[in-house]
């Protein structure tokens, strides 16, 4: 099996250390990472995914159809494909290895994804867990677990 995951949050989970819109959505991105970790492969999606599952069936108006969060995912995906040197597209997959998501954080901490996180509510957040050397996430190398 793979994980859904829309453009942007292949740059979100780089950063989560548990905290999120609501104990739910928190407790589901935590099942989301986990997975992650255990190896499953991203697969890239167009819209809403699984960590938007939550939002979309708490909130009447979620944010995940907003053309906003639509342009960050292009902006991601764009970005992240020019990072890995080969164009990513909707079904495509990835293991985020250690090797991967190093090279992902390495990029995140040096402004590469900047366009991508533009006018997110969370930048600022992340931004504080970037600087610290990314300590508290929770998305590890699947094969240290």
């Amino acid at each position: 099996m793979s994980v859904k995951l829309r453009g942007h949050h292949l740059l979100c989970v780089l950063t989560f250390i548990g905290h999120g819109y609501s104990p739910a959505f928190s407790k589901n991105y935590e099942a989301v990472v986990k997975r992650l970790n255990a190896g499953e492969a991203a697969l890239l999606v167009e819209g809403p995914d699984e960590i938007c599952a939550v939002l979309i069936s708490e909130e009447e108006q979620p944010h995940c159809f907003n053309c906003s969060v639509v342009e960050r995912d292009k902006a991601a995906v764009t970005l992240l494909s020019r990072l890995l040197g080969t164009e990513l597209r909707v079904g495509d997959e990835l293991v985020l290895s250690s090797h991967l998501v190093t090279k992902m954080r390495k990029a995140y901490a040096e402004g590469v994804f900047k366009k991508a996180c533009q006018n997110c509510e969370w930048v600022e957040f992340c931004d504080e867990i970037s600087s610290s050397g990314f300590e508290k996430v929770h998305l590890r190398n699947p094969m240290k677990l």
